[in-house]
């Protein structure tokens, strides 16, 4: 499951919770333990009793709490039940809680002082200082305790996280600079790299698009040329007297170029659609008959249908067939096939055949094979607009050769569900 940016500073805000907790036990433990824990009270009023038991005698223990006091530097005192001083060792009796329930650690001049009572009313009271808490425990340190903690924990993960954002910053304004090879590093999966990602698959787009937009600009001012110049010669021949064979040349060349100027606008409007306007049924082999009715070209096969458009798909046909009929030689054929849930139109020409190392660059805008003529042209955007569309329905074209000469261009569509 992806891991969401969320999550991360989630789950970086508790772990500096817990080790804040944890920081804040061990401190409080060491520099505030009040010592009232129901273990401590046992062993500590066991080992009273055992050390002072009520039938000792009184010199017997004087000694003992002088020894006491003597070994733990404290101020150490014994109470009969009504409050009279029994026994003391240190520098003066410590002062003992009157009341009943008055036992554990309270603050006195001169130390900290703890009284207990024992089982026979007997109290006993001790004043010193507590070496575990050097001095006294300054909030201010705890403070700065929670403080460092938190820093310590945060920064690798929010250092992390603020580097990836810097390097995503930096491929964002290298590619807005005009650095249109410029990518973001992409690492991780979380919401950063999946920016990281989107941005680069934008980026790839946006390079592509205008490297389409440069070739196909420079490839059309260059096939535009050819029929201009023609017709430029065609006017001035015009003037020496006209006939019907010149004004049969302009009408083509004006066709040609009113042509080039659609398949131009189509293809940039391709270019900038993701999915189709709209879709229907559209039966393949009726389509295709149709085209090939128009120009010439037998058709055969088996009806299947497919989802898109069918101004597209007509498109794309008579393109394929336009194709063969110029580039190729005749007969020129169509069929229409469908197995398996693919359907496959095939146009087929018996021309001289396609070299293995054009197959894929005919499909460019406005290519043409080395050695080909100016007066022959090259393919122009038929084949480009063909790929276009195939891709806009989800389908391949590739072209195939053909044994005993010519080419032959599949399309494969996936058939229309029943």
């Amino acid at each position: 499951m992806r891991s969401r940016l969320f999550v991360k500073i989630y789950l970086t805000l508790i772990a500096c919770l817990a080790a804040v907790a944890v920081a804040s036990g061990i401190y409080w433990g060491a520099a505030f333990d009040d010592d009232e824990g129901p273990g401590w009270s046992q062993r500590r009023d066991r080992f009273l009793a055992e050390i002072l038991p009520p039938d000792a005698d009184i010199e017997e223990t004087r000694r003992l709490i002088e020894r006491v006091a003597e070994g733990l530097d404290a101020d150490i005192a014994l109470y009969a039940p009504d409050g009279s001083l029994i026994a003391s060792g240190g520098d003066g009796p410590a002062p003992a809680y009157r009341d009943a329930e008055g036992e554990g650690w309270r603050k006195h001049r001169g130390g900290d002082a703890i009284s207990a009572r024992l089982a026979d009313g007997r109290i006993v009271a001790a004043r010193m200082d507590r070496p575990w808490v050097g001095g006294g425990a300054s909030p201010l340190l705890y403070l700065a305790l929670i403080a460092g903690v938190i820093a310590a924990a945060a920064y690798p993960v929010v250092r992390h996280m603020t580097r990836r954002l810097e390097a995503l910053r930096d491929g964002v304004e290298r590619f807005g600079a005009g650095t249109l090879s410029a990518r973001a590093p992409v690492s991780g999966r979380d919401e950063v790299a999946a920016v990281a990602r989107s941005f680069n698959a934008a980026a790839d787009r946006i390079e592509k698009l205008i490297a389409s937009h440069r070739s196909l600009l420079a490839n059309a001012s260059h096939e535009l040329r050819s029929p201009v110049a023609r017709l430029r010669m065609a006017v001035d021949m015009d003037g020496a007297g006209a006939d019907e064979a010149r004004r049969r040349e302009i009408e083509d060349n004006l066709a040609e170029i009113d042509q080039i100027v659609e398949e131009i606008l189509l293809a940039s409007r391709l270019d900038h659609i993701e999915r189709l306007e709209r879709t229907e049924r559209v039966d393949l082999l009726a389509l295709t008959a149709e085209e090939g009715a128009r120009h010439g070209v037998d058709v055969t096969g088996e009806p299947a249908e497919i989802m898109g458009d069918a101004r597209l798909l007509t498109r794309l046909a008579r393109n394929l067939m336009i194709n063969a009929l110029k580039h190729g030689g005749p007969p020129v054929t169509a069929d229409v096939e469908a197995s398996g849930g693919v359907v496959r139109l095939s146009v087929r020409d018996h021309g001289p055949g396609i070299p293995e190392a054009e197959r894929e660059r005919i499909f460019e805008p406005f290519y043409r094979p080395s050695g080909r003529s100016e007066r022959a042209g090259g393919w122009g955007l038929g084949l480009s607009l063909v790929r276009q569309i195939a891709g806009h329905h989800g389908a391949t074209v590739r072209v195939e050769p053909v044994e005993g000469g010519g080419s032959r261009f599949v399309v494969e569509f996936a058939a229309a569900a029943q």
